[in-house]
């Protein structure tokens, strides 16, 4: 596992220059992955560049304006986001978007998806995506963790920041081969309601594959006050009873060695 946090010194001139200073430390750091194509994938989504909206813009019956909405309340990036956000309900939650308009939505990106020149769309599953939900919440954790204690660099976002304040941490994380990137949502939605500092966006973007997640708390059910990631509740209830049954053993082992202790220290 790499963690890229830059030393003291690096970590103050990214405070102090805030987004601009990103082309310089992504060089020394490896802090954004660099694609073929000579982009920064993530770059351009921490810029804010409308190069997601104007892709909308080009689905049947999305105008410019609803692309945008579509963008800020979803915070998806790729045509294949959107069309998993059409599919699991998310899409139909944007203002403006009906059920005549979703159809045709639907049916505009089943049709260019079908077309042999472009790839299958991505991968949506745990097992595809190889992003299982333990490893996740565990890149969530030391995120939130090392976000609290200031040991992360900060950018300043260009959108929802007219200050230009360098306010977002941002952590750059390996498992394995698997490279991810984690940061606070800077979505219209989560500022509406208060959470740049709960939810997490978590991007992977390498080439193995490329998959989004947010992570945020939990105020209803059984994982009330837990974090899971959005979309898989089911396997973060798992994950969860999984992880209460390992402790509940190891405290019963523990319980049972010391018992044995005490009976041999008796004797």
């Amino acid at each position: 596992m790499k963690d890229h946090a830059p030393r003291r010194d690096s970590c103050c001139a990214w405070h102090e220059s805030g987004f601009y200073s990103l082309h310089r430390f992504t060089s020394i750091f490896g802090l954004i992955p660099f694609s073929a194509s000579g982009k920064f994938p993530l770059l351009e989504r921490l810029r804010g560049d409308d190069a997601a909206e104007r892709i909308f813009a080009t689905v049947a019956d999305i105008g410019p304006k609803l692309a945008q909405r579509i963008h800020e309340h979803l915070g998806i990036e790729t045509l294949w986001e959107l069309e998993t956000a059409a599919q699991d309900g998310r899409l139909a939650q944007v203002p403006g978007m009906g059920q005549k308009r979703l159809r045709a939505v639907r049916e505009s990106l089943a049709g260019r998806f079908r077309r042999p020149a472009l790839t299958k769309p991505m991968a949506t599953t745990a097992s595809e995506l190889e992003a299982p939900i333990g490893e996740l919440l565990e890149i969530d954790r030391q995120y939130r963790e090392l976000a609290q204690k200031q040991q992360l660099p900060r950018i300043a976002p260009r959108r929802f920041n007219p200050t230009h304040e360098a306010w977002l941490p941002v952590l750059h994380t390996e498992r394995e081969s698997r490279q991810y990137t984690a940061m606070f949502s800077n979505t219209a939605r989560a500022h509406e309601l208060g959470t740049t500092h709960d939810w997490v966006v978590i991007y992977r973007d390498d080439d193995g594959s490329h998959g989004q997640w947010t992570v945020i708390t939990s105020h209803f059910g059984k994982l009330r006050g837990k974090r899971v990631v959005r979309g898989r509740e089911a396997e973060c209830t798992s994950h969860y009873v999984k992880q209460a049954a390992n402790s509940t053993t190891t405290q019963d082992h523990r319980r049972s060695q010391t018992t044995l202790f005490s009976l041999g220290a008796n004797q």
